[in-house]
């Protein structure tokens, strides 16, 4: 896995690139990946494609989403995550989406330069 450094205002936000693999498989991988960027990407704020992150984040009753989270806020490291999401019919994904999105550190958009712009305008 390659991270792809973006500088804005006065931030950086590691992008996931180069890999085909699905980086976010449990808490265990989501943590790999935190710890990945901020030591190697010397950043807080990642973004990553949906199709990087096992399908099961998307069911909210596995809790792999709500674990993720709390592992994020608890070490501090904002993550976007981009792409299609008009394909999940789930009502509480949906409200997970909409209430994620209004806060300040776990962001859901549909491309790469919306997560970047999120990630940077995030206090």
């Amino acid at each position: 896995m390659n991270f792809k450094r973006i500088s804005r205002n006065g931030l950086t936000i590691a992008v996931v690139t180069d890999t085909d693999e699905v980086v976010i498989r449990d808490a265990s991988s989501a943590l790999d990946l935190l710890m990945a960027v901020r030591y190697e990407a010397e950043a807080d704020r990642v973004a990553i494609a949906k199709e990087l992150v096992a399908s099961d984040f998307f069911i909210l009753s596995s809790g792999l989403a709500g674990e993720i989270l709390q592992k994020y806020v608890n070490y501090q490291m904002k993550i976007a995550i981009y792409g299609d999401y008009s394909t999940y019919t789930s009502k509480p994904l949906h409200d997970f989406i909409y209430e994620s999105n209004k806060g300040r550190d776990f962001f859901f958009v549909g491309t790469c330069d919306e997560a970047i712009d999120k990630l940077a305008n995030a206090a």
